[in-house]
């Protein structure tokens, strides 16, 4: 049994491993996540204990167009076990990457990816509200009218694209496998969980676990883990270095730092939209006003060129309790 050191949960988007631009075949994947764990190689030289979680969505629209070509020869798939299948290949990608890395370094830290499982509530109003677009597919209104007809899917026209798919999006209430992952922490290992946001399920009234077809925000979901586990740092990774007020302005004012209470602030006002910056500031609250050892912990948003820095506060957005 190890003594369990300083835990960080860093969040990679899943646009980390598919690149704009790139068709996101399984040798860019895998060249993308290399460059993502020669960052986060940072932290454990900062002798950090690493949970790591992940986006899924360019993973998923891939999963959705392979299964709507060929839905005449395969019966589709409910989102749940999608998710799951997202979550073993992205985390097998993550856990190579890192073993390789930690064999050449001749360390023998065992890395371990876990299909987490995330409890919702049954009567969340989002259950019943698909608003979250899902997949990278634009479709006519006739064509989504058939889908909608023939598969039961919700459309919804987004900004004049075009029609997309839309899913439910609940809150994440509990980490189902919380003492499992807490067992491999204290046991040394690094740990890849709640990929694409966890695979959503409900607990029936016998205590068992049922799916539902839904998706959990990945932030989110890095949020509920984080606090669940008294994690020292979050940190979400993004496309900028810094989050901002007044974004969409042309003439925004980037921030260094800023309190979990004016963050909360800062969203009541509108500040960050939810397609956007939005989860992550609210998972960095949630995460901060819930955890145990409030005055200690912090959460930094940030890209992966200046996650270093970020580290010591010379760049990035660090949120602390006070």
């Amino acid at each position: 049994m190890h003594t369990r050191r300083k835990v960080v949960v860093v969040a990679l988007g899943g646009n980390s491993l598919t690149k704009k631009g790139q068709r996101g075949t399984i040798y860019e994947q895998f060249a993308n996540t290399r460059a993502s764990v020669r960052t986060l190689w940072h932290l454990i030289e900062l002798g950090y204990q690493l949970v790591i979680t992940h986006g899924n969505g360019p993973q998923v629209g891939d999963f959705l167009i392979q299964m709507e070509s060929a839905i005449a020869q395969v019966p589709p798939q409910p989102l749940g076990v999608i998710g799951a299948a997202t979550q073993g290949t992205i985390g097998y990608m993550i856990q190579q990457t890192l073993q390789n890395h930690l064999i050449l370094e001749g360390r023998d830290t065992p890395v371990v990816t876990i299909l987490t499982q995330v409890v919702v509530d049954r009567h969340d109003p989002l259950l019943v509200d698909p608003i979250k677009p899902i997949g990278a597919t634009f479709y006519t209104e006739e064509e989504a009218k058939k889908r909608m007809t023939e598969l039961g899917w919700s459309m919804k026209e987004d900004a004049g694209r075009g029609w997309r798919r839309v899913v439910p999006s609940p809150v994440p209430l509990e980490i189902v496998e919380l003492d499992v992952l807490e067992s491999l922490l204290n046991a040394g290992a690094i740990v890849i969980t709640a990929g694409g946001g966890g695979i959503p399920v409900i607990i029936e009234k016998d205590g068992r676990y049922e799916g539902v077809d839904a998706v959990i925000d990945k932030d989110l979901a890095s949020g509920l883990l984080a606090r669940s586990l008294d994690a020292d740092v979050l940190i979400m990774l993004t496309a900028v270095d810094r989050v901002a007020l007044d974004y969409a302005s042309g003439h925004p004012t980037w921030l260094d730092r800023m309190t979990a209470h004016e963050a909360k602030e800062y969203l009541a006002q509108g500040q960050f939209p939810q397609g956007s910056m939005g989860p992550k500031i609210e998972a960095s609250v949630e995460y901060l006003l819930g955890v145990r050892h409030k005055q200690t912990r912090k959460a930094i948003i940030t890209d992966h060129e200046h996650l270093r820095q970020a580290m010591t506060g010379k760049a990035g957005t660090t949120i602390t309790f006070q």
